[in-house]
């Protein structure tokens, strides 16, 4: 009767060591309690067996560990290796940065120059433009004036001019002695100094 007594007390601590487990921790008092209210001794051997089971768990921990542990250790080498490589990647980054920047200028400074240019081309374009429409008043105005040009240059040449130059004599006409380019001045003192 001995062995039945234990071995239902040792199914009885079972039963309380899958409840322990399974339930939430407020409600592990009860459970307690009934162990300390059925025999004895029963604490004694509740705590025996209690121990045997964290030692059960321990190993099965440990087995979990050591089998993971492995990976884990891989898994950190892995993890440095891709750090060095991070850092690696970050100074090309860092460099190529650098000059994209560095090209960026040049790219900026030739735009500007060519904004420069543009708008030169399109001033000088305009320009012409506007010179164009000018073109038949500009030639009007030259026809006008080597016709009225002609007409004094007849006038001119039928006065006596008074030459600025001391060495010549007052009667001595233009070309004479100097040839062109001589410096003449009308006999009308009102008028200005023409080269020829």
């Amino acid at each position: 009767m001995a062995d039945n007594e234990t071995l239902e007390c040792v199914t009885e601590h079972e039963r309380i060591l899958q409840e322990i487990e399974s339930t939430d921790t407020a409600c592990v008092g009860p459970t307690l309690r009934s162990i300390y209210d059925d025999q004895p001794n029963a604490h004694k051997r509740f705590m025996e067996k209690l121990d045997a089971r964290i030692r059960n768990h321990d190993r099965e921990i440990e087995k979990m560990c050591n089998f993971h542990h492995q990976g884990f250790v891989d898994a950190i080498t892995e993890l440095l290796k891709v750090r060095s490589d991070a850092e690696k990647l970050m100074g090309q980054v860092t460099d190529t940065n650098r000059r994209l920047q560095e090209a960026g200028r040049e790219v900026t400074a030739q735009t500007e120059e060519v904004i420069r240019c543009r708008i030169q081309q399109r001033n000088m374009t305009t320009t012409v433009e506007k010179l164009q429409l000018c073109m038949p008043d500009l030639v009007a105005s030259y026809v006008m004036r080597s016709m009225y040009g002609k007409g004094i240059q007849s006038t001119l040449q039928n006065r006596k001019p008074v030459y600025e130059d001391a060495d010549m004599k007052k009667g001595q006409r233009e070309g004479e002695r100097f040839g062109k380019g001589c410096r003449v001045r009308d006999s009308n003192p009102g008028r200005p100094l023409r080269g020829l």
